[in-house]
């Protein structure tokens, strides 16, 4: 399968207005291709399309719920209208809960699926009857917790479980009738946007992400490369790929890492009564924020995934990763036993 060159595209981007899928399309724009952009925050997206055009590029917004069919849809509508054809839909929008699972509502369970999930669902199917006439590709963003549970995010979990188990149906399907397109999933490890700023908490104090964390234009350069290069799946960060290895080939052990490193691990010591927003229901937010301010090392590229995608180097990316599990499992337990070292002091 041929996919076309970026700046031969018309790229529909879900979650366009913040972190990975704001990077995303102002990578994309900025590489030649035409942007259809869509979030909730009316006044957010339209923002972005005027920077985009007053900079040389072209956008359309199209403000959509994508859990709502009928949204996406609308979305669809557009782009053929604009563009006359769309080769790229990237069902990017998600939002996460932290929290134990049996302190978490159903309602907000619920609703966290209705996005993470249907509205991944929504715009999987709406761009496969598309793009089904003259190929393209489907991308859609899962998460390393698609391959490997985390406590404190168990629902987020479920959802990055059912979307994989969705998206790989999906692939095998069009590929059993030769439907001209690339679908891929890509599972990005802990990113540095304003995830934990959009997520609902039912925690005592306010969420952080675990290292190793990466910058969201590790994520972008993946969605850009599947675009234009048909691929299965993408891990970004060598240690989501070892965190889901460890998972897979260890399944105990990890279970007892993450117990006794992940949950005090997602936990900062600020209150939570200065959380400033949530947008589990409703985009509170209309800033367009790249980053979430991650206090810790941000990795600013993956050289595993760089690696991973070009099989003649593949071996360097095995190594790669070996070395970032290292890392990982050992800023996890250097943090663990700080903790305990200063719960004993005080």
């Amino acid at each position: 399968m041929e996919l076309k060159p970026i700046n031969e595209q018309v790229i529909v981007l879900t979650g366009a207005t913040s972190g990975i899928g704001l990077v995303t399309a102002r990578m994309a724009a900025g590489q030649g291709a035409k942007v259809v952009l869509t979030a909730r925050n009316d006044d957010a997206l339209h923002r972005l399309e005027q920077e985009i055009n007053d900079s040389g590029g072209r956008a359309l917004a199209v403000p959509a719920d994508v859990s709502s069919e009928s949204d996406l849809l609308a979305v669809a509508a557009a782009a053929l209208s604009e563009f006359g054809n769309f080769d790229t839909w990237v069902n990017n929008a998600g939002v996460s809960i932290y929290g134990k699972l049996e302190e978490v509502s159903n309602e907000d369970s619920r609703q966290l699926f209705e996005t993470n999930f249907w509205g991944l669902v929504n715009g999987s199917l709406i761009a496969a009857r598309n793009l089904k006439i003259n190929g393209g590709a489907l991308i859609n963003i899962g998460s390393t917790l698609s391959d490997r549970a985390i406590p404190l995010q168990g629902m987020y979990c479920a959802s990055k479980h059912a979307v994989k188990g969705f998206t790989d149906a999906l692939r095998m399907e069009l590929e059993a009738e030769q439907a001209p397109i690339s679908v891929t999933l890509i599972k990005p490890s802990a990113i540095d946007t304003p995830y934990k700023e959009h997520a609902k908490s039912y925690l005592e104090v306010q969420p952080v992400n675990p290292p190793p964390v990466y910058a969201p234009e590790t994520v972008a350069d993946a969605i850009l490369y599947a675009a234009a290069n048909p691929v299965r799946d993408i891990f970004v960060g060598a240690g989501g790929k070892m965190l889901s290895m460890a998972g897979k080939y260890a399944p105990a052990l990890t279970d007892k890492y993450m117990e006794n490193i992940m949950i005090e691990g997602q936990k900062t010591d600020e209150p939570a009564t200065t959380r400033p927003f949530e947008s589990l229901y409703e985009p509170h937010d209309g800033r367009l924020a790249e980053r979430g301010g991650y206090e810790g090392h941000v990795a600013e590229s993956s050289l595993y995934t760089k690696a991973s995608l070009h099989p003649f180097i593949a071996s360097s990316a095995v190594a790669l990763g070996v070395g970032g599990l290292i890392y990982a499992l050992s800023r996890g337990f250097n943090s663990g036993q700080s903790g305990r070292r200063a719960e004993t002091n005080h």
